[in-house]
Order: C-alpha cells, then sequence, then structure tokens
C-alpha cells in the first residue's frame, strides 16, 4: 500500500468519525449547527481524499476532468440556491428532491461498474449492485412523486385505479426475477435493464397510492432507502466512507420513520399500504366558519391573553407558511414583560416533520426551554389560562381521542384542557386528514379568522395598547 493509500484510508476514517460525532451532536437543537458543520467538513475532507487518490492512479483524461468539474460545479451551485432560498414550509419536498438526487446517483454508480466487469461477474460485486439498483432506483421515482405531492405538482390525496395493486404485485415479482438472475453472474445488462425499469416504475405506483397526510413519513422513508442505497455503493466500489455515511443514513432515517408513524398511532405497514388526506384542497380552505363556530375579534382575544397567567402558544402548518415566526416570538415577549408565563406546545410533526418547528422557531430567537415536547405541553395546557393556537390542525382535533375517524389514536395536544382557547386561522377548513376539526366548536373556543402573521400583529396592537 502506498503512502498515498494510507494518507486516503485514515483520511475517510477520520471522515466517517465526523460523521457519527455530527449526528451525536443532532440530537441536541443547541449543538445541532456544530454536527452539521462537522459532518459536512468530514464530507469535504473525504471528498478531498477521493480527488487525490483519482489523480495519483491517473485514472481520468483532461475529457473526464472537464464534465467531473462541470457536474461538481453545477451541483454545488443547486444547493447552495437552493438551501439558502427555499422556505422551511417547502423543506419536506426538498429533503424528497435530495432523496431522489442520492437513490438516482447510487443507482447510476451501480449500473456503471456492472458495465466494466466482465461476466460472469462476481457475487460480492452483482449482489449489492442488485441491491443498489432495486433501492436506489425506486427511491429516485418514488421521492420524486412524493415531492410532487407536497409541492401541489401531483394530486396530494390517494391517487387510486383499478388494478393497481395487482400492477405492483406483478412489478414486484419481475423485479425479483431480475434481481435474482443478476445477483448470478448472469443475464448480463439486459436483466439489469428489466430490473431498473421494474423498480423504477415500482416506486411510481408505489407513492401515488399513499395520502399527503401520511407524506413525510414516507419522504423520511425513502431517506432511509437512500442511505441504504449509497451504503450498497459503498460495497460496489470497496469504498468505506460510503459504506459508513449511507449506513449512517439509512439507521437514522429509519429511526425517524419509526418515531413520525408512533406520533401518528400509524404503522408503517398500513401507510405504505395506502395513506389518507386529500391535503389543503381550495374547498376546504375556502370554508366558511359553520354552525357553532364562535368568531372574535382581535381586541377580544387580545384581552384574554393581556390578564392571563399562563399563555400557551401551539404554532402549525399555517404559521409556517406564513413565515409568521418572529410575529409570535414579538406576541410572546411583550406578554412575558407584562408578567404572563409564556410556552410554546409543539407536537412532534408540528410544520408536517420532526424538528421543523422547532428550527422555525429558533430563527426568530425563541428560547430553546420554552418549547415544550407533546407530554410536558399537556401537561401546562391544563393548567393554562389561554390556549393561543396558530395554523395547527390535525394535531389539536379532538376527535383523535375517538375511534372511527382517519386520526383515531393519533397522540395530539390537549389544547381543549386550557380554560380558554384562541385559534388563528383564515377559515374552518380541513388539515390534511381531510375531516372536521371538533375544537373550533368548542363553547370555550374563540376563532380569530386571519393569515397566521396578520393576526398575530393585529394582537400585538391590541396588546400594546392594553399594557401600554
Amino acid at each position: 500500500m502506498s503512502t498515498v493509500d494510507t494518507a486516503v484510508r485514515l483520511t475517510y476514517l477520520a471522515a466517517a468519525a465526523c460523521f457519527v460525532l455530527g449526528l451525536h451532536l443532532m440530537n441536541s437543537p443547541v449543538r445541532a449547527r456544530r454536527g452539521n458543520q462537522l459532518s459536512a467538513a468530514g464530507m469535504a475532507a473525504a471528498v478531498v481524499a477521493t480527488l487525490v487518490l483519482v489523480i495519483d492512479a491517473g485514472a481520468i483524461t483532461a475529457t473526464g476532468w472537464t464534465f467531473l468539474g462541470a457536474g461538481a460545479g453545477a451541483g454545488a451551485l443547486a444547493g447552495w440556491y437552493t438551501a439558502r432560498t427555499v422556505r422551511m414550509t417547502a423543506m419536506p419536498q426538498l429533503v424528497s428532491l435530495f432523496n431522489a438526487v442520492g437513490g438516482g446517483a447510487a443507482a447510476i454508480v451501480a449500473v456503471h461498474e456492472f458495465t466494466r466487469l466482465a461476466a460472469p461477474v462476481p457475487a460480492r460485486v452483482a449482489v449489492p449492485t442488485v441491491l443498489d439498483v432495486l433501492i436506489g432506483a425506486l427511491t429516485f421515482a418514488g421521492s420524486l412523486v412524493a415531492s410532487g405531492k407536497l409541492q401541489g405538482l401531483v394530486p396530494s390525496g390517494p391517487v387510486v385505479f383499478t388494478g393497481g395493486r395487482v400492477l405492483t404485485a406483478g412489478l414486484s415479482i419481475v423485479a425479483v426475477c431480475a434481481g435474482v438472475v443478476s445477483a448470478t453472474g448472469r443475464g448480463g445488462m439486459a436483466a439489469l435493464a428489466v430490473l431498473l425499469l421494474a423498480a423504477l416504475a415500482l416506486g411510481v405506483v408505489g407513492v401515488l397510492p399513499i395520502g399527503g397526510a401520511d407524506m413525510p413519513v414516507v419522504i423520511s422513508l425513502l431517506n432511509a432507502f437512500t442511505g441504504t442505497a449509497v451504503a450498497m455503493a459503498g460495497f460496489v466500489l470497496d469504498n468505506s466512507v460510503l459504506i459508513v455515511a449511507g449506513a449512517l443514513v439509512g439507521a437514522s432515517g429509519t429511526i425517524l420513520t419509526v418515531l413520525m408513524a408512533q406520533a401518528m398511532n400509524r404503522s408503517i405497514v398500513s401507510i405504505v399500504a395506502g395513506g389518507f388526506g386529500t391535503g389543503d384542497s381550495p374547498a376546504a380552505a375556502a370554508a366558511a366558519a359553520g354552525a357553532g363556530v364562535r368568531a372574535v375579534s382581535a381586541d377580544d382575544a387580545a384581552i384574554q391573553l393581556a390578564y392571563a397567567s399562563r399563555v400557551v402558544i401551539v404554532p402549525g402548518y399555517g404559521l409556517a407558511a406564513a413565515q409568521a415566526q418572529h410575529a409570535v416570538h414579538e406576541l410572546a415577549q411583550l406578554l412575558a414583560g407584562h408578567g404572563v408565563a409564556v410556552s410554546y406546545a409543539i407536537h412532534p410533526v408540528a410544520g408536517r416533520m420532526p424538528g421543523h418547528m422547532n428550527v422555525l422557531l429558533a430563527e426568530a430567537n425563541v428560547p430553546y426551554p420554552q418549547m415544550k415536547e407533546l407530554d410536558e405541553a399537556n401537561a401546562e395546557l391544563s393548567h393554562a389560562d389561554v390556549a393561543l393556537v396558530v395554523g395547527a390542525n390535525d394535531v389539536t382535533n379532538p376527535a383523535a381521542r375517538r375511534p372511527g375517524n382517519p386520526i383515531s389514536g393519533m397522540p395530539i395536544l390537549d389544547v381543549d384542557a386550557a380554560r380558554s382557547v384562541i385559534v388563528i386561522k383564515r377559515s374552518t377548513g380541513h388539515g390534511y386528514a381531510g375531516i372536521d376539526n371538533e375544537l373550533y366548536t368548542n363553547p370555550k373556543t374563540g376563532m380569530l379568522f386571519a393569515d397566521a402573521k396578520a393576526g398575530l400583529g393585529a394582537l400585538v396592537a391590541g396588546v400594546k395598547t392594553l399594557v401600554g
């Protein structure tokens, strides 16, 4: 082993250690930024080490370097631009696009390596190649559909058609048969091409029947698939850093998927078999206040907040969509300055994906100790004078406590346990589960019909008038 090989392997080992430590630091919101930076530094070191290895081997021509540089530059520019410009509410679909890129890249690597080997291909290469192509291609197609659903380019509700399950079963059989033939080192590119096409079709027909309400869980699952595909690419290339990085993404993605499914009290099998919910359809969003709903003015709501002893704020997707995190923090600071105890109740899937609401509020300098997780939040809600719900819907719906509806059994925030409830929402429209929120007709609930940012601005003005 040459000096360059030794240095590269040691760099890979250090990069893998950075990935592990970075992932550990991300357990805490306080240290998450450092964890992200450490992981990025590890990846940068691994990329540089790989370039050194390639240069030392002299394996790429001048034309190859041109294409490599152009691709790396375009990818870096696209990544930088999307990271800087994407809104927090669009983060799930961006993650899904990144999943697609990762899975597709891993599949392409496996196909390329397969074409370079003479038949029969050794099993130690053929087996991970088959798994890489199957998982990577399925992830690529499925992630594009998932991103399209969240972006509104594909209907967010379950898309089903006659014979859909039969088609899925048939494609699965074809993929397995083609994979077995390829894994034995025979069949050549023909068998691998059949596997690739079957996997792509499986990704599409597998995600289309899943509703928008379950899409964040699906994206997390596909993220785990991406990691697994990358790990398989590592075995194909005999690259240790790819194996470690892919295994970490696969394992952490799987854990996140399980936690998200538990937060919604749904099994992963039931989600994959076909989800629920139609998304925020225009008809639902335009729904007017129904019978039994009590509307309140901003001044009335401000009086309740100004003279409360304890207020619990429940942020949801509506707050994120309106980019109202700074407005809600301003209101909380104003109330706290008047002697009101203020905290935030954060549902595990608030804002569609775990952690997004925490990041959004941290962006507005909301102190992390004020953000309470489900159990602690529910304990505070039972003693709160006012629960202020800003754009949250399904996660506050008392219907979850009753059987026989799409959210039955889903852990929710016990907003109705507070002495009074104020809901800031544009309408009484449905959330992603597609059912009415029984909280809105509760006698103690007052609906302030407004966009989240405008409604919070009106409350700030009203409270300032009252407290000087």
